[in-house]
């Protein structure tokens, strides 16, 4: 539908067409509810909602059982439901699927083609979120589109702050991008933060000041591709570090923060052996996280 902007305008300011809400109907994904809810009626978004269930495979009673399980599901949706269109919120479909919660949430963003994918997470507390992750976890690193992490935390949610971590990747660009409609659509204040190792051991002088001189320059320009989706130009820091804990760091000095990066894809046994930013960032926020994941290319 035209809505007046002009082309250039537009093509800046686009938004997912298509949000989808994972739910398990806990308190832990009503911060996600509000969240997509709130994206989905600033944006003019088309919200689809999901629960997936699973059945137990047992020799006995079997057929009585999985019937009494896909019904307590198909509650737990149409509640949901009715609580997104008390809200304010409109659900383009609701979707009930069974089997592993990851798998079929991240099939269904594909089949759907869906632009953005909120979820909630586990309250835990820090040390047991680095520790054991979670289901929110697994799909952050398995999904092919930026995935959007809520915990359920007193005035987490919208967000004053956005909080964007860039390490020039293309990740990062397409998470930065999504990251400024969203500090749009709320009138966030929006950082955008490079963060470079401990200034290279074993460089000369010369050498650093060079690198973070080129490291400004992109940042600035960065910051400038910003300005255009924004309406003005975020602020930029740059950090020395280690990149998770300098842009939580950033996260921490104001209010309500959305902490957003890019993923890189790393593997189950790259990520155990060196970590990921994204990795530390969904596990240790105590706000919103949003994470752009490598996309795949479709048909």
């Amino acid at each position: 539908m035209p809505d007046g902007r002009s082309g250039k305008e537009a093509k800046m300011n686009r938004f997912p067409m298509k949000i989808l809400l994972a739910t398990d109907g806990s308190e832990d994904a009503a911060q996600a509810r509000e969240a997509a809810v709130d994206l989905a009626r600033k944006s003019g978004s088309d919200l689809h909602l999901v629960h997936v269930w699973h059945d137990v495979p047992s020799p006995y009673a079997h057929a009585f059982i999985k019937r009494e399980l896909k019904r307590q599901s198909q509650e737990i949706l149409d509640e949901q439901v009715r609580k997104i269109e008390e809200a304010g919120g409109t659900v383009a479909k609701a979707h009930l699927r069974c089997g592993r919660t990851s798998d079929e949430v991240i099939e269904l963003s594909e089949e759907l083609e869906a632009g953005l994918l909120v979820l909630g997470r586990r309250g835990q507390g820090t040390i047991r979120r680095l520790l054991m992750g979670s289901h929110s976890e697994d799909i952050v690193h398995h999904a092919h589109l930026p995935v959007l992490v809520l915990r359920c935390a007193e005035g987490a949610w919208p967000p004053v702050r956005v909080v964007i971590g860039d390490d020039f990747s293309e990740e990062a660009r397409e998470a930065g991008e999504l990251a400024a409609s969203i500090a749009r659509l709320f009138e966030a204040d929006t950082l955008l933060v490079r963060v470079y190792p401990h200034l290279l051991e074993g460089s000369s002088d010369s050498e650093v000041e060079e690198s973070v001189r080129r490291s400004e320059k992109e940042l600035e320009e960065r910051a400038s591709r910003l300005e255009g989706i924004l309406g003005h130009k975020p602020r930029v820091e740059m950090a020395a570090g280690s990149p998770a804990e300098a842009i939580l760091e950033a996260a921490r000095v104001a209010g309500p923060s959305l902490v957003v990066v890019g993923s890189r894809g790393l593997g189950t046994v790259g990520r155990m052996r060196l970590g990921s930013v994204s990795t530390k960032v969904v596990r240790a926020a105590p706000g919103p996280a949003l994470v752009s994941c490598p996309r795949i290319e479709r048909d």
